[in-house]
């Protein structure tokens, strides 16, 4: 029997803060998103100055430290994306840790639920997109890590590819908040059209341009008629 999924709610935009510019902007910002997310991988730098900032944010925050398979930058080391997690885990009212390193980072991911931060355990292909089914496989194990939501970002740059994460999104029995997009040539429309499929989160560049291809910016997420 099929499990019931959450009812459908407005997918929430999240402003991703990866730079210098981009905390100051997203400091400035008059129309915050729903939440910021800070790429820790990429603000690695800049720690004492992120952390100065977090009361001009006025938003809830997701943090990561993506893994350097993953997309992260700066080749960080687990160890110090552990370090990076942890000292801004009080500030955070999301945790972001790749499936591949929740086993690794679960003494963190437990404090994390000790002090009530939700988790997001993610997988990122930058490749291709993975069957329906590998992805069903991969939300049965983040929920074993006690995921909150299950996000899935993967290549999408042909219509099949597209219709793999459809699938997943559609079929999944994981009764749990699915965040799924793409990246590539079809990354745009597939945030659009995932949204609607139930997608909880939709994660937009605070810059007016990104090099993450697919990845719209605030004002475009805007335009099509998400977030505040």
């Amino acid at each position: 029997m099929m499990a019931h999924r959450p009812i459908k709610r407005r997918p929430r935009v999240v402003g991703v803060i990866a730079s210098r510019a981009d905390l100051e902007r997203a400091m400035g910002m008059r129309r915050p998103p729903d939440l910021f997310e800070l790429r820790l991988d990429r603000l690695a730098g800049m720690a004492d100055q992120v952390e100065s900032a977090l009361p001009k944010l006025r938003r809830p925050l997701i943090i990561t430290a993506r893994d350097p398979h993953e997309g992260g930058a700066n080749n960080l080391r687990l160890r110090q994306r552990r370090d990076l997690l942890a000292r801004f885990l009080n500030h955070a009212d999301y945790v972001d840790i790749e499936l591949r390193s929740a086993h690794v980072l679960r003494a963190l991911l437990t404090n994390a639920k000790t002090k009530k931060v939700r988790q997001i355990i993610s997988f990122h292909n930058f490749k291709s997109t993975p069957s329906a089914r590998i992805l069903a496989a991969k939300a049965r194990q983040a929920r074993c890590h006690g995921a909150d939501i299950f996000k899935v970002a993967t290549r999408t740059d042909t219509p099949m590819e597209l219709g793999r994460l459809l699938e997943f999104m559609t079929s999944s029995r994981w009764n749990g908040s699915l965040a799924v997009m793409g990246i590539g040539k079809l990354g745009a429309i597939s945030r659009v059209l995932l949204a609607r499929a139930g997608s909880v989160l939709i994660y937009a560049s605070v810059a007016a341009a990104t090099n993450v291809e697919g990845q719209m910016s605030l004002e475009q997420v805007r335009a099509l008629g998400f977030g505040p």
